[in-house]
């Protein structure tokens, strides 16, 4: 083979290296991404809808509408290290979902994901049809063009809280409530938020398993029983031939600045960047342990969105004073809109559509 002939071959190989170094970042978790380690930049492409134009964000979550007067909290795209994440595209989304019921099932913060979804959707077909309805704690969002029904059902702790003569007792052996989620093509749970609730915001006033009826107990412990029982459920009950089943993962709050290297900010309050860099020096809370022991047991396929990590570099993004309280309440539990959940949707749209 003469010099001309190797510089073909070599020019071949060279086109070939740098085609596989352009499809690179575009691989997805299931061909070995992982798409929740990486970090957050700056893309003025971003946010991927303006919340001016999504006249159902509920005001709890509408910060910009509240008066927040810096803008750069929506403007931050997340960047896994390996891969890059597809962008939302909410025409091939409704497509290749047209005719399909997908439901979220948890408290506020699944409300949070739910409301983003429908945004980001909805910002892509603006002039598309929706309907919204509300009936006892499932809310329906559908999009009438293509038949898809985004759902949401208010249910905190996945397992049953049941009124008897004692009280308000939650079961947590108990999920009588499945029956609301059958005959989904996707459902995303979620539960922690009330875990930990304690004084007149707690729901109940009783637990039992078994027969054990007790006024109180760890709460960690009886979250990881109650995740337990719905993994049996799950395991039990749902056809993953028909159904996807995904868990939201545990959203962070932001309410000790020690915890992100700022040990005299006692709240989220006034924060207007991420974290840079890829780790949270104050590490995991123990709770996504907890739910990631819960998941292992379970033998049918469930896709963890383990937002946990991304969403603690985000100590900007939570609508403190711009929230439901106004000025007299500082929320750094829930999240702005745009914001935060676009993400989380993001990586939901990479495992739903690719």
């Amino acid at each position: 083979m003469g010099l001309k002939d190797n510089a073909i071959s070599y020019g071949s190989a060279l086109v070939l290296s740098l085609l596989l170094l352009l499809l690179f970042p575009l691989l997805h978790e299931t061909e070995g991404c992982d798409m929740f380690t990486g970090w957050w930049v700056k893309d003025a492409s971003y946010p991927l809808y303006d919340p001016s134009t999504c006249p159902f964000i509920r005001r709890e979550f509408a910060c910009k509408k509240n008066g927040r007067p810096d803008l750069d909290y929506p403007t931050f795209r997340w960047q896994p290290q390996d891969c890059k994440l597809a962008r939302f595209n909410g025409v091939e989304f409704l497509e290749k979902n047209k005719g399909k019921k997908i439901m979220f099932v948890g408290d506020s913060l699944s409300l949070n994901q739910w409301q983003s979804l429908t945004c980001m959707l909805h910002s892509s077909v603006p002039n598309s049809p929706y309907n919204l309805t509300t009936q006892g704690t499932i809310s329906t969002f559908t999009f009438q063009e293509y038949g898809v029904e985004l759902k949401l059902d208010r249910n905190v702790y996945l397992v049953d809280i049941v009124r008897e003569k004692i009280g308000r007792v939650l079961k947590l052996d108990s999920i009588n409530d499945g029956h609301n989620w059958s005959e989904m093509d996707t459902l995303i749970f979620n539960t922690w938020h009330w875990w930990s609730r304690r004084g007149p915001s707690q729901p109940w006033d009783y637990i039992q398993l078994g027969t054990n009826v007790t006024k109180d107990m760890d709460r960690v412990a009886a979250f990881e029983i109650a995740l337990g029982t719905w993994g049996k459920w799950v395991d039990t009950v749902v056809n993953t031939q028909k159904t996807k089943v995904f868990f939201q993962g545990i959203s962070p709050s932001h309410y000790k600045g020690a915890l992100w290297g700022e040990p005299t900010a006692k709240s989220c309050a006034g924060q207007t960047e991420p974290l840079l860099g890829t780790t949270y020096p104050g590490g995991l809370p123990t709770e996504v342990g907890v739910l990631k022991r819960a998941l292992g047991k379970i033998s049918k396929p469930v896709t963890l969105l383990d937002i946990t990590m991304l969403s603690l570099l985000r100590k900007d993004g939570h609508p403190s004073s711009y929230g439901l309280g106004g000025h007299t309440a500082n929320d750094c539990s829930h999240w702005c809109l745009s914001g935060v959940p676009d993400t989380w949707n993001e990586i939901l749209y990479n495992y739903m559509v690719y």
